[in-house]
């Protein structure tokens, strides 16, 4: 599966309109937030139409720049995945939305702890999901599983229902990056991620995680098996495009990863 991962786009409809091309070739799209320019939230309302109208599959989060209730907007158009999980072509997917506090200058900032808690959804046993089906399945057990849900969510419990083990297809978009890599690094050197999103991916260990926010963080990265990728501010040109392979006679893998701009 090849897939469009795009970030910071800060109302910017010229540069989304020219990644067409680019997302007609590619399966899905991953869109890490701010959907509005800084301090103008009229703004995110004409990025998410035109959005939803780059590829028939988006999923995506808001961002700080963005009012906390435009999530609603997002989940309407059936792209969010902010406190819930999706289902597209045997890959979980999970969300966070917004950033953590900081100055207090943008409309939805957050308490580091609540950053993580959107994910919640993803940990452990995902009988309680508020799981949503996208697609066809590629992997084997493709159909219902053993609690009525798709067989991906049953697939992602122990083979004992005991521990987690959706490592190898979950995909996390958290608009704030995790602490300590590569994306979250600023240009004086200092780090500006998040503690909590951090501890998810390694108790998790999710395929890819995706994330914005640190403008000056656009990197691909790994945090033990997962690939972190930050594709850059689409506001200035930047995405990234990456290719999943397996899921189908073996696990998932993110076999490639490159940084582009228009």
């Amino acid at each position: 599966m090849k897939v469009l991962i795009i970030s910071d786009g800060h109302g910017d409809l010229e540069r989304l309109d020219a990644l067409s091309p680019v997302a007609a070739s590619c399966d899905f799209v991953l869109f890490a937030g701010d959907f509005a320019r800084f301090g103008n939230l009229d703004t995110a309302k004409p990025f998410l139409d035109r959005l939803s109208r780059l590829h028939e599959q988006v999923f995506a989060v808001t961002g700080n720049c963005d009012a906390p209730d435009f999530r609603d907007e997002v989940d309407q158009r059936g792209m969010s995945v902010e406190g819930s999980l999706s289902f597209f072509s045997g890959l979980l997917l999970a969300g966070s939305g917004g950033g953590a506090r900081h100055r207090g200058v943008t409309p939805n900032e957050r308490d580091d702890e609540d950053l993580a808690a959107d994910l919640r959804l993803a940990a452990g046993s995902a009988e309680e999901a508020d799981v949503i089906e996208y697609g066809e399945s590629e992997t084997e057990d493709a159909g219902e599983g053993d609690a009525g849900l798709p067989s991906a969510t049953a697939a992602s419990r122990g083979a004992e229902g005991g521990e987690p083990a959706l490592r190898d297809n979950l995909v996390v978009i958290a608009h704030h990056p995790p602490a300590n890599t590569l994306l979250d690094l600023l240009p004086g050197g200092a780090h500006a991620g998040s503690p909590s999103i951090r501890a998810f991916l390694e108790a998790e260990r999710p395929l890819l995680a995706v994330s914005g926010h640190i403008h000056e963080g656009r990197a691909v990265d790994s945090l033990g098996e997962t690939t972190l990728v930050n594709p850059g501010p689409l506001c200035d040109g930047y995405y990234a495009v990456a290719e999943i392979t397996g899921g189908k006679n073996g696990p998932f893998k993110v076999s490639s990863v490159s940084l582009e701009r228009l």
